[in-house]
């Protein structure tokens, strides 16, 4: 008996070692902070200058991981939360405010459950030569005139998606609950989007809607965002993108719609293998306003990026904003404007782990 004892107790530890050595998960993460100047940054127009946080990426830290169910099907999962390193505070009011999901991958795609970012981001990102900088990329959210961005909706809680891919192409979609009684469609939202990548060249299509919270008639405000975007790598050394947003957003209350065209174009040089530099040129065209009124706001952005190994990189980043018509504009996609015209110039350091 005591052998038999052993020899069970040793079946046990191997099938668990088999278990556990067919799982694995990575903890991984952006550091990412900058000192950053800017004017006009106030209703007085001073000057400000900070340590910030996230001035090329979103500094971040995260969990993921996946386990072989064995016949080409994995379970999957991902916990991420945004932080601020200037301060070590939180970005966001929830501590997996970026991402907290579960789900299943296979040859046919992956499919996850919970908080994630939304199909649309996940296609147009590759499109930002920024790579969505917290700190002078309007590609997620136009400029941050007042209470107007007309942008992309990037992350979504109660949300199930899926993606996959077929040789050059993609699909993906994703649905998050509104969790209304009563009304299904109020404060829910869908993407859905297509991509092809093919050697140097790269396409994406994507179409958003977001639906606010019902007023006390059951109606709700509904924004439609649709997006196209290429990039070609003409060889190892220049790389180009561009981008298109139409953005529409109708009121419940029979309010003037928000319309607008949101335009981008990136260039990408690598000098060396370690330096490379970046120029964004962005550009909001405001419809469905009153003459004169129409902010169409531009942004130029300019970037060079230093790699001191594969994790490491110094960057110098700068950037002048400006609107028409007196209106108010900024370079922050966040951080609201006090002025017609604002510059910034930042210099940071990002480690990736």
């Amino acid at each position: 008996m005591k052998n038999l004892a052993t020899a069970m107790f040793a079946a046990f530890g191997l099938m668990a070692t088999g278990a556990y050595a067919q799982s694995n998960v990575t903890i991984y993460g952006i550091m990412d902070t900058g000192v950053e100047y800017v004017n006009n940054a106030n209703a007085n127009k001073d000057g400000l200058a900070r340590l910030n946080s996230g001035t090329m990426n979103t500094s971040r830290l995260g969990f993921r991981g996946v386990e072989d169910l064995g016949g080409g099907l994995k379970a999957v999962f991902q916990l991420e939360s945004g932080l601020k390193v200037d301060t070590g505070a939180q970005d966001a009011p929830d501590f997996f405010g970026r991402q907290a999901n579960v789900g299943l991958e296979g040859s046919w795609g992956r499919i996850v459950a919970g908080r994630s970012f939304t199909t649309t981001y996940d296609f147009i990102g590759q499109f930002d030569p920024t790579g969505y900088s917290a700190a002078y990329s309007w590609v997620t959210a136009g400029s941050a005139t007042g209470d107007r961005k007309d942008g992309m909706v990037t992350n979504s809680p109660n949300m199930v998606k899926y993606l996959g891919k077929f040789g050059d192409f993609k699909v993906g979609a994703n649905y998050g609950f509104g969790e209304v009684a009563g009304n299904n469609q109020a404060g829910s939202q869908f993407d859905l989007g297509a991509g092809y990548d093919r050697g140097p060249l790269h396409l994406a299509a994507t179409v958003q809607r977001a639906n606010g919270a019902a007023n006390g008639l059951g109606a709700y405000d509904k924004a439609t965002i649709a997006h196209l975007a290429a990039d070609y790598q003409f060889n190892d050394t220049w790389g180009l993108d561009l981008g298109y947003r139409n953005y529409k957003k109708t009121f419940a209350n029979n309010a003037a719609d928000l319309r607008s065209n949101f335009y981008w174009g990136g260039l990408t040089y690598r000098t060396t293998p370690a330096l490379t530099l970046i120029a964004l040129l962005s550009y909001q065209d405001i419809k469905n306003v009153a003459a004169g009124t129409d902010a169409d706001p531009y942004m130029l952005t300019l970037r060079a990026k230093y790699a001191l190994s594969k994790r490491t990189d110094l960057y110098l980043s700068a950037a002048y904003a400006k609107a028409k018509n007196g209106q108010l504009t900024g370079v922050s996609r966040d951080d609201k404007g006090f002025a017609d015209n604002q510059t910034g110039m930042l210099a940071g350091i990002q480690h990736r782990f």
